[in-house]
């Protein structure tokens, strides 16, 4: 989460400064992200403590244990802690060289490939970010690549499968260490005015000590870790899980498919809203810190991939009746979730001017102030989507995960942990988008909620 106390100078990185010359003033909770001490130290403890082993469970349970709690729960009577340690993966040359070879080739393509230039968000301190949009190509290239090396005989996707504990092992370690070296990077070299410390060490490792680190003036570290690496290997290891069950029964399972399918059209419709992304709470305001970093790099490519991850070893028949009402729903549910944040890109591109369902939009003209003093003006949308609740789009993207874990059926819990985990991320979004939101715009937020009451449920919350 980003602290107002920046105590280095911009150093070149790609960002344009319109910030004013005004005195710095007293730092604001404008973001809404400040969290008090203790619960910063709950999080990163929680975060430490039970996240990396809930990873290596997850697979294990998934891959070992037939996807049940209840077997890895007799497993753990029987064997205690040092059980547990024991079918804990040690790291790998040839996980380590897996996860090179993937890091580096998303890499290349996101400073090598073509795009258009993109201007994100005023930052707090009146800097803008600018990207280079081509998250789409580099999305295609990967997938066509790693199927192709496959169909040719030169690399076997399954060996991924195979090696998947050692790789989530490695990347447990291997991400702590980038968290490491991004924290030194804030404090002695940083990318932009965005940055500084807390005056505590340990929530500046946690939260993170910039909002927009780069290497260089083209390399957007936050780019890499959340679009390129973790949504990019949400994308390979679904493809990965279908080559595997071919591989294994012949076949790839109406369940698989359905389940595979509305993940990638998901994950096609992240990339082809990519800049839109870059506007969002978790570019445009959490900073680069083990929270946002760890779980990118770790927790997306180990439980959002859960649900196809099961079903490698449960090729269940759905039926062609059940497989198309599953399939249709969850693209309802994803077009719609991309039509909320089409409303809201084509509301600010055009400042207003177009039509909202037909009609003229409805909005508020906001007014704040940068932490620079800066006074800027933001139009908030109470029309469309948008007027239904504050955070309706997270209702159609929960509903998507549901569809796509669906297709497991319920012979087992631990499918749905994603949906779950999901739902309790968006909705504490949701609450700290609206903390931001309120410190940033005041008054002019409490109007929108007049207009706009619910958070997220129409007549619920």
């Amino acid at each position: 989460m980003a602290k107002k106390q920046a105590t280095k100078p911009n150093n070149g990185s790609a960002t344009v400064n319109r910030s004013s010359n005004g005195t710095e003033k007293k730092k604001k909770e404008e973001d809404g992200n400040i969290h008090s001490p203790l619960v910063a130290y709950s999080s990163m403890l929680s975060l430490l403590t039970f996240c990396p082993p809930f990873v290596i469970f997850l697979w294990y349970t998934m891959v070992h244990k037939d996807g049940s709690v209840a077997e890895f729960w007799d497993f753990c009577k029987q064997n205690g802690f040092q059980g547990f340690l024991r079918i804990w993966p040690k790291p790998t040359l040839v996980a380590w060289k897996i996860i090179a070879s993937y890091a580096g080739f998303e890499a290349a393509l996101q400073l090598l490939l073509p795009g258009e230039r993109v201007e994100g968000p005023v930052s707090p301190k009146g800097n803008i970010p600018i990207y280079k949009a081509n998250g789409v190509i580099a999305y295609l290239v990967t997938l066509v690549t790693y199927i192709a090396i496959w169909w040719l005989g030169l690399f076997n996707p399954a060996i991924v499968y195979d090696h998947l504990g050692e790789i989530f092992s490695s990347l447990i370690i291997g991400s702590f260490i980038f968290c490491i070296l991004l924290y030194i990077k804030g404090l002695v070299a940083p990318s932009s005015t965005d940055s500084g410390s807390s005056g505590n060490v340990i929530i500046d490792f946690y939260w993170g000590m910039e909002l927009y680190p780069r290497i260089g003036k083209s390399f957007d570290i936050k780019v890499f870790t959340n679009c390129r690496f973790g949504m990019m290997s949400w994308a390979v290891l679904v493809v990965t899980y279908c080559i595997k069950q071919y591989e294994e029964y012949g076949i790839i399972a109406d369940s698989m498919l359905v389940s595979s399918i509305l993940m990638l059209v998901y994950i096609t419709k992240f990339f082809w809203w990519e800049s839109g992304y870059w506007s969002t709470m978790d570019i445009a305001h959490d900073r680069a810190g083990f929270y946002i970093c760890w779980g990118c790099l770790v927790w997306v490519p180990s439980v959002y991939t859960s649900p196809a991850m099961y079903l490698v070893r449960h090729p269940i028949n759905l039926g062609l009746q059940l497989s198309l009402a599953v399939l249709v729903a969850g693209i309802v549910c994803i077009f719609i979730n991309y039509d909320c944040d089409r409303q809201r890109q084509l509301f600010r591109k055009t400042n207003g001017n177009c039509l909202i369902w037909g009609q003229p939009p409805s909005k508020i003209e906001a007014q704040y102030e940068t932490t620079n003093g800066e006074k800027k003006r933001s139009l908030l949308l109470t029309s469309g989507w948008w007027g239904i609740s504050r955070h309706f789009h997270y209702v159609p993207e929960i509903l998507a995960a549901f569809f796509w874990t669906l297709p497991g059926l319920f012979n087992n819990f631990l499918p749905y942990f994603y949906v779950i985990f999901l739902t309790i991320l968006l909705f504490d979004r949701a609450q700290r988008d609206d903390q931001r939101c309120r410190a940033k715009y005041g008054k002019y937020w409490d109007m929108y909620c007049k207009q706009v009451p619910y958070r997220v449920l129409p007549g619920v919350y």
